[in-house]
């Protein structure tokens, strides 16, 4: 049978692979360190826990909530961006909460997205930047990842030659998976491109609390005009260890989050409303338990790259996000990251996330997730060392048998 129109546009989940591999392996009795999926294995702080249980005993809660989030609940976003950036916001009319950045892109796109309108998208990125908009029936541009003068070249030469014009540009910084980051001036300079052009700026800032070297990442919504033409994402499954609790925001030019909150209005009533007040207390409760969580994946990330480097992998250290984007070793560059991400599996008992998940352009890295502690970062280390010893023919010996078998 034929697959449906959207489910077409839509390639292999590569890391769906990778995952297929890893079960098969531990179901064999093989011990796994799945540095793969983005997944935070710290616990959320116990004081939003005993929020949530707190508030869940109250049947009144247990009702439908609020789609766009209940009001404190923005209003403590708002709180926030003004503590932490600088920017005001109005509670009421710049703030949306969503369940979760991923959900928060997907809605916007199916929110001002016609079919055949163009969307400008870094390769590599993280997948629902350009899925979302493919199954909005969008088109999708690649344009370079790293904020610099090729990214710069690259928008203006989408926006002088596509038909039709993009109606927007994704921007991620710190980014997934690269871990790249942005200074306000070019922040600057896409407002004022942005403006020129009337083009839309959609910025994803889920790794803004997780750094390590230099000053904070800032926001775009920091530049003066970029309420005119952006909306920022964020997220608490990084921040605040909730992955599974599903709470994010989008924020910035209200005529655009008016249009996500008609969409979500259709979709879902929001987050259970016990979890909307535990994230409320979470945001108001200043930096204590995001300065841990940082200091801890901090740490994670020196041990790794030690680590690694000591056992012939070099990776070069993140100064944000819970990412390292490491180089696939030269000698093993020539299988592309989906086969060596099956190589590592299968001969170091790692899992890592293949590059070319995220775009094309990232098929000669993988990204390595910091989700284990310190000992089982040390013991990956060392079955890597191992498995790098065994040499390039080694590992293409692999590949063969497996293709043949």
């Amino acid at each position: 049978m034929e697959e449906f129109h959207k489910v077409r546009r839509l390639p292999p989940y590569v890391f769906e692979e990778v995952n297929r591999l890893k079960a098969q392996a531990r179901a064999g009795g093989a011990d796994i360190i799945d540095l793969g999926m983005g997944n935070p294995d710290l616990p959320t702080p116990k004081f939003i826990v005993d929020k949530l249980c707190e508030v869940i005993r109250d049947p009144r809660t247990h009702r439908y909530s609020a789609s766009k989030g209940i009001a404190g609940l923005r209003r403590a976003q708002a709180g926030y961006y003004e503590r932490r950036f600088g920017v005001k916001l109005d509670p009421n009319k710049q703030v949306v909460a969503t369940l979760g950045s991923k959900e928060g892109f997907a809605n916007m796109a199916q929110a001002i997205t016609a079919p055949g309108d163009v969307v400008l998208c870094p390769n590599p990125t993280y997948p629902i930047h350009a899925f979302g908009f493919l199954m909005a029936g969008g088109t999708i541009r690649a344009i370079p990842a790293k904020p610099d003068d090729d990214f710069m070249r690259a928008i203006d030469k989408a926006v002088r030659h596509s038909i039709p014009k993009p109606i927007a540009i994704i921007l991620n910084y710190p980014s997934n998976p690269t871990a790249y980051e942005a200074d306000l001036d070019f922040y600057r300079e896409m407002v004022a491109f942005a403006r020129r052009h009337e083009i839309i700026l959609l910025s994803d800032l889920a790794y803004a609390e997780i750094f390590f070297d230099g000053a904070p990442p800032p926001s775009i919504l920091q530049v003066e005009g970029a309420m005119d033409v952006a909306v920022e994402f964020t997220s608490m499954s990084k921040t605040f260890s909730m992955p599974g609790w599903r709470m994010g925001f989008a924020v910035g030019n209200e005529r655009l989050l008016a249009a996500l909150a008609r969409v979500k209005s259709y979709l879902d009533y929001g987050a259970f409303t016990p979890i909307q007040v535990a994230a409320t207390a979470a945001l108001n409760a200043g930096d204590a338990a995001v300065e841990e969580v940082r200091t801890i994946y901090r740490r994670r990330r020196d041990v790794l790259v030690e680590t690694f480097a000591r056992a012939g992998w070099q990776v070069p250290p993140p100064s944000s996000t819970m990412f390292a984007w490491a180089p696939i070793p030269a000698q093993y560059r020539h299988l592309g990251s989906l086969e060596f991400s099956k190589l590592l599996i299968e001969e170091a008992d790692v899992a890592v996330a293949p590059g070319i998940g995220f775009g094309e352009h990232g098929d000669d890295h993988v990204r390595i997730a910091l989700v284990e502690n310190e000992h089982r970062i040390r013991q990956a280390a060392r079955n890597i060392r191992r498995f790098l010893a065994s040499g390039a023919e080694d590992g293409q010996k692999v590949v063969s048998l497996r293709a043949r078998s």
